[in-house]
C-alpha cells in the first residue's frame, strides 16, 4: 500500500510544479498493478472538477474501457471531498486508501462526512483505509499553503 501512496505523492508533487494544490492519486487494478494516475489540475486546466481523484478515475475508465472500476483501489494523498466521494461510489471502486485526513471537507470518514460508505446511497465502497503516509501527505499540503497564508 505504501508503494502506491509513494506514487500518489509523486503525482502530488507534479501538481505543485504546475501551481495546483498538491494532491495525487492512483487507481490500482485487482491484479495489484497501477492502471491510472492523476493529480490536481484545477488551476492548470481551469476546471473545477480537476481533482486528482476525478482525473485518475477518468483515466482508469478509459484504460479499462468501462465506467465500472469494480475490484479497483483508489489511493489518494488527501481524503476525498464530497464531489470525489460521489464519483468514487458511482465508479464502483472497492477500496479507498488515503493519506492525510481532511478535517474540514473530508467525505471518507476522516472528516465530517463518510459518503463513500453511506448505506442510504445505492453504491458504496467496501473498505476505507486512512492515514497511509499521512505525515508526508500533510507536509506537502502545509508547504504549499504556508507561503500563501503569510
Amino acid at each position: 500500500m505504501e508503494q502506491w501512496m509513494q506514487r500518489a505523492l509523486q503525482n502530488a508533487r507534479v501538481a505543485t510544479q504546475q501551481g495546483d494544490v498538491p494532491v495525487g492519486a492512483v487507481v490500482v487494478g485487482s491484479d495489484k498493478e497501477v492502471i491510472a494516475e492523476g493529480h490536481n489540475t484545477r488551476e492548470a486546466e481551469h476546471d473545477p472538477t480537476g481533482h486528482a481523484e476525478i482525473v485518475a478515475l477518468r483515466r482508469a475508465a478509459q484504460t479499462l474501457g468501462s465506467p465500472r472500476l469494480d475490484g479497483c483501489t483508489l489511493v489518494v494523498t488527501l481524503e476525498p471531498c464530497v464531489m470525489c466521494a460521489g464519483a468514487i461510489t458511482q465508479s464502483g471502486i472497492s477500496r479507498v486508501v488515503y493519506g492525510a485526513a481532511d478535517h474540514k471537507a473530508g467525505a471518507a470518514g476522516g472528516g465530517p462526512h463518510d459518503l463513500v460508505r453511506d448505506r442510504s446511497l445505492p453504491h458504496r465502497v467496501d473498505e476505507v483505509i486512512g492515514g497511509v503516509l499521512a505525515d508526508q501527505s500533510a507536509a506537502l499540503l502545509r508547504d504549499f499553503f504556508e507561503p500563501l497564508r503569510d
